[in-house]
């Protein structure tokens, strides 16, 4: 099963771009992980807030608490469609790191995916 990947853009054959389920899967939580509460306008409480994380000094209990923070987030919107077994959220100057293990409800498969992102 395909789904219109993230961000849309056309693809080769000049239609909307396709992803596959598991790659859909993997652009819901980077796009959860990423969002701010407050961003989406029918969602006021979609969102993870970690680029907050960018401009704060690097400190164990923030990274504590950011990391439950973005999985009570995966927990809450994306529950349905992964499992999360870990997050590991990492800060370096103006660099932010996610890891996350899951796996695929439908599917049931485990997944790790990494994502960065650079303060604005």
């Amino acid at each position: 099963m395909t789904q219109i990947a993230f961000p849309f853009h056309v693809g080769d054959r000049g239609r909307t771009a396709e992803a596959s389920e598991a790659e859909h899967v993997r652009q819901l939580v980077e796009q959860l992980v990423f969002t701010a509460p407050g961003e989406r306008v029918m969602r006021p409480t979609l969102g993870s807030g970690l680029m907050r994380l960018v401009h704060e000094p690097a400190r164990v209990e923030l990274a504590s608490a950011t990391q439950m923070l973005v999985q009570g987030a995966l927990q809450q919107w994306l529950g349905d469609v992964v499992e999360v077994y870990a997050v590991d959220v990492r800060a370096d100057e103006s660099l932010i790191e996610v890891t996350v293990r899951y796996a695929v409800r439908r599917t049931q498969e485990q997944r790790t995916d990494v994502f960065r992102r650079g303060a604005a």
